[in-house]
């Protein structure tokens, strides 16, 4: 399955969260203070993916990627995404990602603490009030 992302620089990304019931990939052009876009994967069966990369290409999975899911989990799930991207070494990083739900959700969500926060703006998981 090849994603369609909507417009926008969605250069830098990374695995924003991730436990057995969802991974979450955020992106956009710089995420040192924020991400303006997550891919939400619901039940996350295979997950093959570096924690940071660059300008992944989507794709479909290649045929030699689609029957190694179906082996390893016994069939193949609702969604099976595959991408190439720069993960900082000599050579590209291929990412597959087999997953019961895919969603593609925008918004600004801040990587540090905002304080009052607008509408369709949140705050990252590991993100907490200052003490004191």
């Amino acid at each position: 399955m090849a994603v369609e992302l909507p417009e926008g620089s969605w250069w830098d990304w990374d695995v924003v969260s991730w436990d057995p019931s969802r991974l979450v990939l955020g992106t956009g052009h710089d995420l040192t203070y924020h991400h303006l876009l997550e891919l939400r994967f619901d039940e996350p069966e295979l997950v093959t993916c570096p924690a940071a990369f660059q300008d992944p290409a989507f794709r479909d999975p290649t045929p030699a990627e689609t029957p190694r899911v179906q082996r390893q989990l016994g069939s193949l799930p609702p969604v099976l995404v595959a991408f190439t991207a720069d993960a900082g070494g000599a050579d590209p990083a291929d990412g597959l990602i087999a997953a019961g739900r895919l969603t593609i959700v925008r918004g600004t969500v801040f990587r540090y603490w905002r304080g009052e926060l607008g509408p369709d703006e949140r705050h990252a998981p590991w993100v907490r009030p200052p003490v004191g």
